[in-house]
């Protein structure tokens, strides 16, 4: 039998995982079923203009950005200004509260709700956000916040930190926790969008040896007297290894191996979808408007190109989203026309210096909502599965740390770690 752990998945959790299993010894082939690498954080090229699938931001005090650099993989980009952004409510723009100067003259708050915004966020930094796993966004909210328009002002923020527009089940610990980080280092759009990081993970794992095998589609992990021991891929030929880490949504983690435990987390995981629409101009009508975040309805809005190097000079990308909770859009037409109509109120004119579109109606952002009901990141699953020695997983919905790609590299990091570990036994 062939010495070496198999990953299956090209995305960041895989690259990771096949990164840190390579650079521990281990003789690695990484599956990805698709002809790209990278999964969703894949980048698309059209008239000489980066297209991230969605908008993406990686968070400068987060697992990913870290991890990254311990790779070696190089990260150049911009931070978001605070300036020219607005925060759009009942169909009016107002300056959006982010310094203590903002918060005094905005339009958006009374002078009661205003009071209780500056006490709020002074003391946010400080509190401990796990104590709140428990709770739901709607209890806390509810709970902590006594103005119905600064309730609505925090969802909206926990909205844009989380991707989650499900405050009766998501954990007011994990929306805090991302706030948090927000608050205190911001985050950072990469230059040429996140393909760069991708291909700078794709290149350091072969460098370091790893094998990647692109369309080349994995149907069943093997598992022989409750130890994983390789591959099936969809050409009949098998695979052997000590260790098969899986980077991969629960539900496909669930179809590649018989599971208990994994068929009953697929059963219940709960997607986070998006609807995005992604913008190109010739140039920005109202540049000094670079972001806007609806407050009545979870809305967003953000010129990533104001940031990083994603297109020619004087040209402009922007990405808008629908936060959709864990359904698709009963009216995908609807929900694209209410994307333009807020596009109309931050960039009036957009339409005739317009080069390219793309709407998505339904995009999955995160694999499983982190609930209260499983206390936050703490009741999530892996990396190792329960009952088969040597098989682990990783990806957006594995372990109990960093979310959306912080989870990804943090799992993907830890999955190698444990099938390393493994293997030595």
């Amino acid at each position: 039998m062939s010495k070496n752990v198999i990953v299956v998945g090209g995305g960041l959790a895989g690259l990771t995982a096949a990164n840190f299993a390579a650079k521990a010894g281990a003789e690695v082939t990484l599956f990805e079923k698709s002809h790209l690498i990278g999964g969703r954080a894949t980048t698309t090229e059209k008239h000489g203009i980066q297209f991230n699938l969605g908008p993406h931001a990686l968070y400068r005090s987060g697992q990913a950005y870290k991890i990254l650099r311990e790779l070696g993989v190089e990260i150049t980009g911009g931070i978001p200004k605070v300036g020219g952004t607005v925060a759009v409510n009942e169909g009016r723009k107002h300056t959006l509260p982010g310094t203590p100067l903002s918060l005094l003259t905005t339009s958006l708050f009374g002078v009661v709700a205003k009071l209780e915004a500056a006490r709020l966020l002074k003391s946010l930094p400080k509190i401990d956000a796990a104590k709140f796993n428990h709770l739901t966004v709607r209890e806390w909210l509810d709970a902590e916040i006594r103005s119905a328009e600064l309730r609505q002002f925090m969802q909206a923020f926990f909205r844009l930190g989380t991707y989650a527009n499900d405050p009766e089940r998501q954990s007011a610990g994990l929306a805090l926790a991302q706030f948090q980080m927000a608050l205190k280092s911001s985050v950072l759009y990469p230059d040429g969008g996140w393909q760069v990081l991708v291909n700078g993970l794709r290149a350091k794992a072969e460098l370091a040896g790893v094998n990647i095998v692109a369309e080349s589609r994995v149907v069943k992990v093997q598992v022989q007297a409750g130890k994983a021991n390789g591959v099936q891929l969809a050409d009949g030929s098998e695979r052997f290894a000590d260790a098969v880490i899986i980077a991969a949504s629960p539900t496909e983690a669930a179809e590649l191996v018989e599971s208990k435990s994994l068929g009953e987390l697929a059963a219940k995981a709960i997607p986070v979808k998006a609807a995005c629409l992604d913008i190109a101009l010739e140039r920005l009508p109202q540049p000094q408007t670079t972001f806007a975040l609806g407050i009545d309805r979870p809305l967003y809005l953000s010129v990533h190109s104001a940031a990083a190097k994603l297109a020619p000079e004087g040209k402009a990308v922007i990405h808008l989203l629908k936060y959709l909770g864990s359904e698709a859009p009963d009216d995908s037409k609807a929900v694209e026309h209410e994307l333009e109509e807020l596009l109309d109120l931050v960039q009036p004119g957009w339409q005739r210096v317009l080069i390219e579109r793309r709407f998505m109606p339904s995009l999955t952002v995160v694999n499983a909502l982190a609930t209260a009901e499983q206390e936050g990141l703490l009741g999530r699953f892996g990396p190792a599965v329960p009952g088969i020695e040597g098989l682990f997983v990783a990806g957006d919905w594995v372990g109990a740390e960093g979310w959306l790609a912080d989870a990804s590299a943090a799992s993907g990091k830890r999955a190698a770690e444990l099938a390393i570990q493994y293997r030595a036994r």
